[in-house]
């Protein structure tokens, strides 16, 4: 079943026409997929490809200089998913794709318990990347491997210390490339999801209007929005700065957290960018695509200015204030989306899927 709307709209694009509103639709939906979407996972696909030859060379020789270009690796892996993940609809919705990337959050440590009992175990299936792909998603993703690189005991892969902990971690590096290569592929099939989702009309089984397409895509920056800083920052950035918790944070072990925060941003940035849903606004409206635009350049900046370990970053006043400023910047986009661009279009906000309806 279909996610529930974000938006019941009434789209017009400066036409009563229904085939007008259709083939408008059309073309901003290409427009984001040929300009942001193939382009981002297969940037994604790269990134893993790179990753799983890491772990491999890593497993082979163990070195100190294998152990830090696997790290590596991992970062560039993290930050070209997190541009990439904005988009949590399509083909990575089956197949637990989402899940299995990145199992997050863990408030319970429920994953890290069973990430932790799989190395203690030395389980043999989740060594191989098939059976692997089979188990708990939680063992099998970016949540896992980072504790295989930078968790406890972790310094024991540069010297041949622990050759199980190595296979198990190429067995994920494996299967996020394959999660990857499958994505990758599946957006640049001519007749597959892509087609369907730029083509709406009253055969298509997902899309029946330009409306709908068009929501679809108005979705991501609305729900990504929330999740980078209702989720994602909000779980370890408290209302002062008592109240942080730093081991709540993404990415924490690897100094990733403001990285990937910054990715998710400018992967949304890009996507408005590609689209031009803000080229169709008149004149007296266009105020709105050039103060997106500006907010989402100031939370860029906001997270570069918060990178490194993350217990550092909150204990130092300026660089927490980066990262109280991004959720400031954060909410003014989910006014200008959800509220300005959104009304623009004649649009009326409905629910969010990130709420659980």
């Amino acid at each position: 079943m279909r996610k529930l709307a974000l938006f019941l709209l009434v789209l017009c694009f400066g036409s009563a026409d229904h085939a007008l509103a259709n083939e408008k639709a059309t073309a901003i939906v290409n427009a984001a997929i040929n300009g942001f979407i193939r382009s981002a996972y297969s940037g994604f696909a790269n990134s893993a490809g790179a990753l799983d030859d890491a772990m491999d060379a890593l497993c082979v020789e163990p070195s100190s200089e294998k152990l830090e270009a696997a790290r590596q690796a991992f970062k560039g892996a993290t930050e070209a998913w997190s541009y990439a993940e904005i988009i949590r609809f399509g083909p990575v919705t089956e197949e637990n794709r989402l899940e299995r990337l990145l199992f997050w959050p863990d408030r319970k440590g429920i994953g890290l318990k069973q990430v932790q009992a799989t190395l203690a175990n030395k389980d043999a299936a989740a060594a191989d990347p098939e059976q692997l792909a089979e188990k708990s998603v939680a063992v099998q993703g970016f949540g896992a491997l980072e504790f295989v690189l930078f968790g406890t005991d972790s310094d024991a892969l540069a010297a041949a210390g622990d050759p199980y902990r190595c296979r198990y971690g190429a067995a994920i590096a494996a299967n996020i490339a394959g999660i990857a290569g499958d994505l990758d592929a599946e957006w640049a099939v001519p007749d597959g999801f892509a087609k369907k989702w730029a083509n709406p009309g009253p055969s298509n089984p997902l899309y029946q209007s330009g409306t709908e397409s068009v929501t679809e895509l108005l979705e991501v920056f609305v729900n990504g929005l929330e999740l980078v800083r209702d989720v994602r920052l909000n779980a370890f950035l408290g209302h002062a700065a008592g109240q942080d918790k730093p081991k709540q944070a993404i990415y924490w072990r690897s100094e990733g957290t403001a990285r990937s925060l910054g990715a998710n941003i400018a992967g949304m940035k890009a996507l408005f960018d590609a689209s031009g849903l803000g080229n169709d606004l008149p004149p007296d409206l266009r105020w709105i695509a050039e103060s997106i635009g500006f907010e989402f350049s100031n939370a860029v900046n906001a997270t570069k200015g918060a990178e490194g370990p993350i217990d550092a970053v909150l204990a130092d006043e300026t660089k927490r204030g980066k990262l109280v400023y991004f959720a400031i910047v954060t909410s003014s986009l989910s006014d200008l989306f959800g509220k300005r661009l959104s009304e623009a279009y004649g649009l009326t906000a409905g629910f969010s899927s990130l709420d659980g309806d």
